[in-house]
């Protein structure tokens, strides 16, 4: 049921990183997700819970479409949805991106604000709450429920995994994969236990998420952990969790930029944190591979904004190494006179 521009979801490229870990004693590969058409790894899922639905019947022309998110997963159900011809309703809260709110806007997705969280302070409850008011309220509304739908672990099996696993011929160490729904992550593990592999998989987790039982806490940067476990998290699947601030997404992002000229999402410069973090317990020659969500244009006004660090995070002594992305070059000025066209000299 894939057509026009969602026939290029997945098959996203596999980049060795050479410069990101100085005097890696490993092979560290990174799977760019961002260049999925709608900007992430999300479209993966978007597709693939809509084109099941179609099959099964429970979509038609005539279906609403609704569904939360904090960004990625609406931009790729906004993208298929405009496609397919679907109406798209889009539950946020006040932690989306600028980028992200006018994305879906472009997109043609109809925006629910939440403004209020719910009484534990977090605002997932709430906009799956409204969510629910919708549903009921519009007859023929279809819920792709990304927390829970079997089809979001299914569809990484099926190809992210599945792509990792081809192009490096089954031969990989670690694995780490940032987490929220658990979507991610959980296929991929799925996918090593019934492969019979040997990589070790690693849920990289949000200091302040509850996912794998850790303190619950502030969280900035969306995308990344949640303030309830999913319901598709399994825990037993993964052999360990590593949890990650959001001034290490912020040194991680900025660090991909500097040094491999690679402009990442936030839960992205989690992810190679993560690494860094585990860098002792990794043998000497390992293959790892880290997932990277999303795209960092989406983060110019918080990632790499200085003042946003600052005001949010305090001391940004760590980020010294790493320029402010906005600083400008000055750039001399072309001397003044008529400009010569081709030919005419």
């Amino acid at each position: 049921m894939r057509e026009g521009v969602l026939a290029v979801i997945g098959d996203t490229p596999l980049l060795r990183l050479k410069r990101a870990i100085p005097n890696a004693r490993f092979t560290l590969f990174a799977k760019l997700e961002s260049l999925n058409p709608g900007g992430s790894i999300k479209d993966r899922p978007a597709i693939g819970i809509l084109s099941y639905a179609l099959r099964c019947g429970e979509l038609d022309a005539a279906t609403v479409v609704i569904e939360s998110s904090s960004g990625n997963m609406g931009i790729g159900l906004a993208q298929a949805c405009t496609v397919l011809g679907l109406r798209f309703i889009c539950v946020v809260d006040p932690k989306i991106t600028k980028q992200n709110l006018l994305l879906l806007a472009v997109y043609g997705a109809e925006i629910v604000m939440v403004s209020e969280p719910d009484a534990n302070g977090e605002f997932l409850p709430a906009r799956l709450q409204r969510v629910q008011s919708l549903l009921a309220e519009i007859p023929g509304s279809f819920w792709p429920n990304q927390y829970a739908n079997a089809m979001n672990t299914l569809t990484h099996y099926q190809t992210t995994m599945h792509e990792i696993a081809e192009a490096l011929q089954g031969k990989i160490d670690f694995l780490f994969c940032a987490t929220s729904t658990c979507g991610t992550v959980m296929g991929c593990a799925e996918y090593v236990r019934d492969h019979r592999m040997h990589t070790k998989v690693i849920a990289v987790d949000a200091v302040g998420s509850v996912i794998f039982g850790h303190e619950k806490g502030p969280r900035l940067l969306p995308g990344m952990g949640a303030g309830v476990r999913p319901a598709l998290c399994r825990p037993e699947l993964v052999t360990r969790s590593v949890v990650v601030s959001d001034l290490d997404c912020v040194i991680g992002c900025r660090r991909l930029v500097r040094r491999e000229g690679l402009l990442a999402g936030g839960s992205s410069g989690g992810v190679l944190m993560a690494i860094e973090h585990m860098q002792p317990e990794i043998p000497p020659g390992s293959v790892c591979v880290g997932i990277f969500p999303d795209r960092g244009e989406r983060y110019l006004d918080t990632v790499f904004s200085d003042a946003w660090v600052c005001e949010n995070l305090g001391d940004i002594s760590a980020l010294k190494e790493l320029p402010n992305a906005f600083e400008l070059p000055t750039v001399p000025r072309p001397p003044q006179g008529p400009v010569a066209t081709p030919g005419s000299g």
